[in-house]
């Protein structure tokens, strides 16, 4: 039974790249993966981005992480972001950089054409000189996310630095210059003002954040558990969209109605 469902599904998604390759549309198609300033996000074959999800510009994206729906990961101001292995971003949440200085596109005196990144990518340059490549701390405002994190539904993450083991609860921000350590759960809701450190080992809520308890083993042992959860899930929602896409379920119904489908 189940490799009939797995062909049967195959051959409507062969049919429904067939019309699409004929120029039938149901809607317009979105795009997960976008790349930006000539530089595109990295995904292993294993990463799954939900449909509705997206991924712009110098990402990188480890092994079995995942990125879930209406989920935006938007690097499009000269600086990376990393999302560690099986680590996910749930649904609805932002994770992001610090944006480039005012009107630094078109100041960049190595604009050429369509590149306005600088040599090293690494920033913007404005007037002949770098711009906004660091924060308070020194380091440049990268967003870096470790292993086994669970960031989660609408959140929001500015150039901030969530080390391995961090369960972060759904709608918390967590601001520039802020450093997650390890083993750590926050509550939902919680605020991480900017250039905070929160130690490892302990749950922490509030706004502003603020101590609540230190993490037994057991705890501990949660926050993995959560993340190969939703590695499990990712990879499932993997088998049910495949490369072309599931329009096909629509577009059959449309044909079912007697309707013409047209591009969107």
């Amino acid at each position: 039974m189940a490799t009939k469902a797995v062909v049967g599904r195959g051959l409507r998604e062969a049919g429904a790249a067939l019309k699409h390759a004929s120029g039938l549309e149901v809607f317009t198609r979105h795009r997960p993966k976008m790349a930006f300033l000539n530089q595109k996000p990295f995904t292993t074959n294993d990463t799954f981005i939900a449909p509705s999800a997206s991924v712009i510009g110098n990402v990188t994206n480890w092994d079995e992480s995942s990125v879930w729906y209406n989920a935006v990961v938007r690097a499009d101001s000269g600086f990376p972001i990393t999302i560690g292995f099986l680590s996910n971003v749930q649904e609805g949440a932002v994770v992001t950089t610090l944006p480039c200085p005012h009107n630094a596109v078109e100041t960049d005196p190595l604009k050429t054409g369509s590149t306005h990144t600088n040599a090293t990518g690494a920033g913007v340059v404005v007037a002949g000189r770098e711009g906004g490549r660091v924060l308070e701390t020194g380091f440049p405002p990268v967003t870096d996310i470790g292993h086994y994190c669970s960031i989660g539904s609408g959140s929001v993450l500015v150039s901030c630095r969530i080390d391995d083991f961090v369960d972060v609860g759904d709608k918390c921000t967590i601001l520039e210059g802020a450093w997650v350590e390890s083993h750590v759960i926050l509550e939902p809701g919680s605020v991480v003002p900017p250039y905070t450190r929160i130690p490892s080992g302990g749950r922490w809520g509030g706004n502003p954040i603020k101590f609540l308890e230190e993490l037994g083993d057991g705890a501990k042992a949660g926050i993995k558990k959560k993340a190969e959860g939703r590695g499990v899930m990712a990879k499932e929602h993997t088998v049910e969209f495949l490369p072309v896409g599931s329009t096909y379920l629509h577009l059959e119904d449309l044909e079912k109605e007697g309707k013409t489908a047209i591009q969107g």
